[in-house]
């Protein structure tokens, strides 16, 4: 199993925008891609940081995506984010979610 760990720094008062293009736009991009398992999403408390890890079966699958659709997710995010999103890879080495065992 992979994850993509993305931070975004949020222009203020953009949360609600945030959450709403995550649910409308960017989730059921994600759910179509092959290989996508699962998304959570966190936002700091005072809401200028956040961060977002999608869990992907393969690294191979998580990288198409990478190429092919983040792009697309980019622009999607453009109006609400300051900077560009910084995005880094991990193996999983454990996971509850959906009872999956992490493999190496």
């Amino acid at each position: 199993m992979y994850a993509r760990h993305v931070s975004l720094n949020l222009k203020p008062n953009q949360r609600e925008e945030l959450t709403q293009t995550f649910e409308k736009d960017i989730l059921p991009l994600l759910q179509k891609q092959n290989g996508f398992t699962d998304e959570i999403a966190f936002v700091s408390p005072d809401a200028k940081n956040a961060i977002a890890i999608s869990l992907w079966d393969r690294k191979e699958n998580a990288d198409v995506y990478s190429r092919e659709t983040y792009p697309q997710v980019l622009k999607s995010l453009a109006r609400m984010v300051e900077g560009t999103p910084e995005v880094r890879g991990y193996e999983v080495a454990v996971s509850t979610l959906h009872k999956t065992a992490a493999t190496r």
